[in-house]
């Protein structure tokens, strides 16, 4: 199984819909900085959010690792996140992954494009969903439930992808049933 560093974005939307044990089963592990960790547990923790106390307990577990990053990859994330106009945090998340030779989560369009021009792989909510599914993890009815409640939670998605989403979930769902 690889190795993940994740953005805040898909630990809080997979714990919203109590699915954050996927990325365990996944992935070996998964380091998020410590601008991660403030954002996911305690902002979400100090707003009274369920999500937050799941994303904690991962940490207490062991298999979400806080981990930050060296001198020189905090000067290049600056300078990255000055050209490429995004958040330091985003920065550190992507050069971390990079430096890491590790796989990235997140949710972002536009820092998901700059990873993949680093060479990163990049996975989202939904592509952990798919694949967990894939994987007989889950179940179509998850997805289902996960694109309803994410978009009760200001995640809704356009009506295309959703139906794009959907339709990746009913192949693999048949290829599983042909094996």
């Amino acid at each position: 199984m690889p190795r993940a560093v994740s953005d805040a974005g898909p630990l809080i939307h997979l714990a919203q819909i109590n699915k954050i044990q996927r990325i365990k089963e996944l992935f070996n592990c998964v380091s998020i900085v410590p601008e991660v960790e403030r954002e996911a547990f305690e902002e979400g923790i100090r707003l009274g959010r369920a999500d937050a106390q799941v994303i904690g307990r991962a940490v207490e577990e062991g298999w979400i690792v806080v981990e930050d990053v060296s001198g020189a990859v905090a000067l290049a994330a600056r300078k990255l996140a000055d050209g490429e106009n995004i958040s330091l945090t985003d920065a550190k998340t992507l050069l971390l992954a990079k430096e890491s030779r590790a796989e990235i989560l997140i949710d972002e369009k536009a820092l998901s494009d700059l990873a993949r021009m680093y060479g990163l792989v990049v996975w989202n909510t939904w592509t952990i969903l798919l694949e967990s599914l894939r994987r007989g993890f889950i179940e179509i009815s998850d997805i289902e439930f996960a694109i309803t409640e994410l978009g009760k939670r200001r995640h809704k998605l356009r009506d295309e992808r959703v139906a794009e989403i959907l339709e990746a979930a009913r192949r693999i769902a048949s290829r599983r049933k042909k094996r």
